[in-house]
């Protein structure tokens, strides 16, 4: 809820923008985005320059802005050549105003397991550390009451379940 809500700031400040034709003053947004996400679209030449991610400065020399429910579009110059980029809000990771000192940065989206699989070492011992350290996915699934075999199956070994009462002063 509080990703969506402050992907929502983002949406509002850019609806403002389109609205008005611009950003007034010294204002300049800083907006940056993972490249590999599904639905961004970018030209062949900028995503072999910006293999994960890329920032992109909506300040003076943009035109076209729209902002939808789910993406903003936009025509930037690269290079003095313009370009039409489409840019899901699932994508962006960070949203910055400097003339504001105003910044937000964002999750990405870890919406299946195989994610969790994909992430990097360090982020993995990181994630390790906090859920406890030798579980897997399908142990945390069974702890936490859910899991994705068939009721009844009698895989319940190697989840870790503590009962509360163990911890609670009597």
């Amino acid at each position: 809820m509080v990703e969506s809500a402050l992907r929502g700031v983002l949406r509002d400040a850019l609806r403002v923008v389109e609205a008005q034709g611009g950003l007034p003053g010294e204002h300049h947004f800083y907006i940056t985005f993972e490249t590999t996400r599904p639905g961004v679209v970018i030209p062949d030449r900028l995503r072999a320059q910006h293999p994960q991610d890329m920032t992109i400065v909506l300040q003076n020399q943009f035109w076209d802005l729209r902002v939808f429910d789910d993406a903003l579009e936009v025509t930037l110059s690269f290079n003095r050549k313009r370009e039409r980029l489409r840019v899901p809000f699932s994508a962006v990771t960070a949203f910055a105003d400097p003339h504001a000192s105003f910044g937000l940065q964002f999750q990405t989206d870890l919406s299946t397991d195989s994610d969790l699989d994909d992430l990097d070492d360090d982020a993995g011992a990181d994630w390790d550390a906090l859920m406890g350290e030798g579980e897997t996915n399908d142990d945390r699934r069974g702890a936490a009451g859910g899991s994705d075999s068939a009721e009844g199956d009698g895989d319940s070994e190697g989840a870790n379940v503590i009962a509360l009462d163990a911890f609670r002063k009597k």
